[in-house]
């Protein structure tokens, strides 16, 4: 569903992309701050118990990571370092999030909810192993109930409402995510199987 609004995404964030590229600054420039940003606010936040200012900040440096594929089409610097850059910092600022919310939990005395974000954090991490893993090996690996957009809006959605005081939403946002995570990474275990089992045996490095 969030595919779909890509397109419309894109052409909000195509003059901001223009305007600094005309600057001279870089998508991978746009990449590491937006990454920093988002970490910085969700540890500066989160921990406080200041969900709803934190969810906003946080908000606008996750646009980055459209904004930095909007600059690197439209100047023609799309490279293998800056996928994996991008890639990379993207496991970055989710652990930020989640640790941010994790850290608030443990110090409000809901230890419960501290395990229910560390485990997002973790299976999100997998998820995304999983594809990348499945991909160096030759297969793909583009399926799954929540995808990183997905989960990083029931994720931001969920703290932002919790923030503004709306009973049960944050508790009930991260178990829903927790769930939707590890069905995630089942369907793309039983994917990547489906297409290994598929082909003839070969010696891996």
């Amino acid at each position: 569903m969030l595919k779909l609004l890509r397109p419309a995404v894109t052409r909000v964030l195509t003059p901001l992309g223009r305007a600094l590229a005309r600057r001279g600054i870089s998508p991978n420039v746009v990449t590491a701050v937006g990454t920093l940003g988002t970490v910085a606010a969700a540890l500066f936040f989160y921990p406080r118990g200041e969900l709803f200012p934190g969810t906003v900040v946080i908000t606008f440096f996750v646009l980055a990571d459209l904004l930095d594929g909007v600059m690197a089409r439209m100047v023609g610097q799309g490279s293998l370092w800056g996928a994996f850059l991008d890639s990379t910092l993207d496991r970055v600022g989710d652990a930020g999030i989640f640790s941010g919310l994790a850290i608030w939990f443990v110090v409000s005395d809901q230890r419960v909810l501290a395990g229910v974000a560390l485990f997002c954090l973790v299976a999100g991490a997998v998820v995304s192993y999983v594809k990348a893993r499945a991909e160096g090996l030759g297969m793909t690996c583009d399926v799954g109930l929540a995808e990183r957009p997905e989960r990083l809006v029931v994720g931001l959605v969920s703290a932002g409402l919790g923030g503004l005081g709306v009973p049960y939403v944050l508790a009930a946002g991260l178990w829903l995510l927790a769930a939707a995570s590890a069905v995630t990474v089942g369907q793309r275990l039983l994917h990547v199987r489906r297409q290994a089992v598929s082909v003839p045996p070969r010696t891996l490095r």
